[in-house]
């Protein structure tokens, strides 16, 4: 069930990251600096997802977990950031993002704290 449940999170980082770029067309097409950056993000979201994916089938490699960790923790911040400069905490965009991502987190440090090594004994 848990490894179910870390997929289904991934997969909606990702899906959200598709929202991000349709949104970013929408909102700053006319701004192509602005846009860029928006995109930047979405790529981002996509390679978190796409780190968390990989590491949910990979159990035992706790490096990739640690990586997997550091770059939610960076997103996380990046979406408290961006909820300050909006001027309200709960915008729904840093919410949604916030809450996938510590999800994801809290499955990445029980990868990375595991005693396990990689790679598996063969």
């Amino acid at each position: 069930m848990g490894k179910r449940v870390d997929r289904v999170l991934a997969v909606l980082l990702i899906l959200g990251a598709g929202g991000h770029t349709a949104g970013s067309f929408r909102a700053y097409g006319d701004q192509p600096i602005v846009l860029l950056w928006s995109l930047c993000a979405s790529v981002l979201v996509i390679l978190l997802g796409a780190v968390n994916l990989l590491r949910s089938g990979r159990p035992a490699d706790r490096a990739l977990a640690w990586l997997s960790a550091g770059g939610l923790v960076a997103w996380m911040a990046s979406c408290v950031a961006f909820a300050a400069i909006a001027g309200t905490w709960l915008e729904p965009h840093a919410v949604f993002f916030f809450l996938l991502s510590a999800g994801l987190l809290a499955f990445s440090l029980r990868t990375a704290l595991r005693r396990e090594s990689w790679p598996p004994p063969a």
